[in-house]
This record gives C-alpha cells, structure tokens and sequence, in this order.
C-alpha cells in the first residue's frame, strides 16, 4: 500500500511546527531568491528614483537583510519593524520588490501583538499617516488620480487587515490572561475562605471544649488536691471521691455530646441554660465556695444569652474555687432598664492557692468576652477591692 502524502509531509510539518522561527525566516530567504530568479520586480516602478531599470538580483540587498530581521522579531518586534520600513523604501524607491513588503506586513502583526492597547493605538496612527503619504506620492506621480486612489487602497487593506487580526489575536490573548487571573484570584479566595472557616471551626471547639469541660476537669483536680494536702477522715475521702466521680461523669457526658456532633457533622454541642446554675452553685460549694445566688431575670430570654449567661457564672465560679478557696460569692442576674441583662459575680475573701493543680492561661476570661461580644455586650473583669469582680451586659436582642 502506497504512502499517503499527508504521511509523506507529515514529518517536515513537524519540523516547521517546531523550528518555527527559523523556518518562516528561510522561507522567506527562499521566496526572495525565487522572486530574483524570476525577475518578479519592478511592482513599485511609479516610485523609483532610477534612470533606468536594474537587474533582479539587486532585490537581494534589501530583500535578504529583511528576512533576516524575521530571526529576531520575538526580542523586539516594534524596533525591527522601522527597520524593515526602512529596507521598504529603499526598496519601494529602486528594484521594487515583494519581499521587503511581506517581511513587513509579518513585523507589523508580531509587533500589534505584543504591543499594549495604548501602543496598538499608536501603530494604528502611524499605519494610516503611512497609507495616506504612500497615496498622496502615487497621486503625485500619475496622470490618473484613480490609479494613486487605487494604490493607497491596496495598501491600505494589507497593512489594515494584518493590523486587524493581530489586533484580534491580542485581544484573544488579554481575554484569556483575564480569565486566568480571575481564576486564579477565585482560587485563592476560596482557599482563604477554607482556611477562615477552618479557623472559626477552630475556635469555636476550643470555645465549647473549655466550656463544657474545663469546669469539671478544674473541680476534678481542686478536689483531688483537697483530699491529698489534708490527712483526712474516711468520710471525707469518699465525699471527696464521690465529688470526683460527678464531675469526671460530667465531663464524660459533655465530651460525648461533642463528639457525637462532630461526628454527625449537624446539631450543636448541648448547651447549659439557666435551670442548670443549681448544680454548678452546688458543685462550687462543695468546692469549699459560700455562694449566694440572686436570679430575678424573667423567664423566655433568648437562648443563646441564656447560655452565655450560665457559661459566664460557670467561669467565674471555677476561677473563684481555683483562685480564691474558701470566699464568699455573690451571683447576681438582674434585667436592664433597656431590656438588657446584667451579670455580676463578686468574690471577698478566700485563700489564695499558691500552686493551683491546673494553671490557667487566661483563655477562660477571654473566651468569656468573645462570647459577649458576638451577641452585641461586653464584660468586664477585674479586681474589686479585696476581691474579684466579673460584670457583664447582654442585650436580649440577639444580633443575626
């Protein structure tokens, strides 16, 4: 079976395609050395200058230099292009040949491409100050005005049409390097989106797993420590073990309950409302706290101020017993004139613990004030005299 010819040229096509900027450049040479041979000058005798005409070959001179500049129209295409406009007119002026014409047509679409809109402007300028003065000379040389017409035509068309498509193919190539910066610019977004809500998911575990289980890890601890530094009665070792065990079952059932909702994916962590401050009030007072509570907050407020509400008494009840053995805590919930609710819990007197079993880093407070802050209040803690003081205020409107 014969070859195909498309198998034939197959592999000199993928030569060209791969040592293109050699090849046109060659090409070229080729095709002005076949002009020369074929004494396909003289296109442009209106405009030559010569007494009389010359031989073919002298194309060669201005043809072959302008081939040349092919090999390098990548580096700097504008600045050859003059060049080559210069070889034109020389040539345009004597031999009259094509090659210099088509090495400047492919200068002036290398040169629209890679040019900025704002030049591309330019060059457009300049093709039609060149078109009009090529028409203007023709007019000046010839009896009949439609032949210069004529000519300013032609060359108006090549030089525009090789403008409009370079100018098209720049387009094309700025549309797309759009697109890929938005592309890349909505990469990044979404990467820095995934890294922010990593960051609030974060935040918000370390926030739960401090609330629902650092109290009771605290009062393991402080209890655990009680029963050590003191000899003891067996009484009060098993009263001690069994404060142990209810807060170890605590923090059990809280872990769980974390958990469970990481592992579903849905749902909340379960959070403690205000029917839960009896037990806390109990837990610190078996801590050794003397504890007065003082709720007169109406019953329907919101749930998440209910919960920060107790998260707030939590905090400053195991702050107290870890700092402050033995005081004398007054917890006071109270609403505000303006439909706000006020939380004070004041601590006097106790011992200070010298070596705490668990140190603290201060994240309890803080966390504390993120959390007023995200429903629109404040808290403030600070001492108060010869004790401690935490206030807060929360508005009953929760914000969306």
């Amino acid at each position: 079976m014969s070859e195909s010819p498309a198998g034939t040229w197959a592999p000199v096509i993928a030569w060209v395609r791969a040592h293109r900027a050699v090849a046109e450049p060659l090409a070229y040479a080729a095709f002005t050395l076949a002009a020369a041979a074929l004494g396909f000058v003289g296109l442009w005798s209106l405009f030559s200058v010569l007494p009389v005409p010359v031989s073919p070959w002298w194309s060669l001179l201005t043809g072959l230099p302008a081939c040349a500049l092919v090999l390098f129209r990548s580096r700097a295409p504008l600045a050859l292009l003059c060049v080559a406009l210069a070889l034109f007119l020389i040539d345009l002026l004597t031999v009259g040949g094509v090659a210099t014409l088509i090495v400047v047509l492919d200068l002036l679409y290398a040169a629209t491409v890679a040019a900025s809109p704002s030049r591309r402007r330019g060059i457009l300028v300049g093709i039609a100050v060149a078109v009009a003065g090529m028409t203007a000379a023709a007019l000046g040389r010839v009896d009949d005005v439609r032949v210069g017409i004529l000519i300013g035509l032609q060359l108006g068309a090549l030089a525009g049409m090789d403008y409009w498509y370079a100018t098209s193919v720049a387009q094309a190539h700025e549309l797309v390097a759009l697109h890929r910066q938005r592309a890349e610019d909505a990469a990044r977004q979404a990467v820095h989106e995934r890294a922010e809500v990593v960051r609030r998911e974060r935040e918000q575990m370390a926030r739960e797993l401090h609330d629902v289980v650092a109290g009771d890890v605290s009062a393991i601890a402080i209890r655990a420590e009680a029963a050590l530094s003191v000899d003891g009665s067996p009484d009060s070792d098993r009263a001690a073990l069994r404060a142990v065990r209810d807060s170890s079952l605590q923090a059990h059932e809280a872990l769980r309950s974390m958990i469970a909702v990481l592992r579903n994916g849905d749902g909340d962590v379960a959070a403690r409302g205000r029917d839960a401050l009896p037990g806390l009030v109990a837990e610190a007072r078996r801590r050794g706290l003397r504890v007065t509570v003082e709720d007169s907050l109406p019953q329907g407020i919101p749930s998440p101020v209910d919960h920060a509400v107790t998260r707030i008494v939590q905090e400053s009840l195991a702050n107290c017993a870890r700092h402050a053995a033995g005081a004398d805590v007054d917890v006071v919930l109270s609403a505000g004139s303006e439909g706000d609710v006020h939380v004070r819990v004041d601590s006097r007197g106790g011992a200070a613990v010298t070596t705490p079993p668990i140190q603290g880093n201060g994240w309890g407070l803080e966390l504390l004030r993120e959390r007023a802050r995200a429903l629109g209040g404040r808290l403030e803690a600070g001492p108060d005299g010869d004790g401690w003081s935490v206030r807060a205020t929360l508005p009953t409107q929760v914000p969306a």
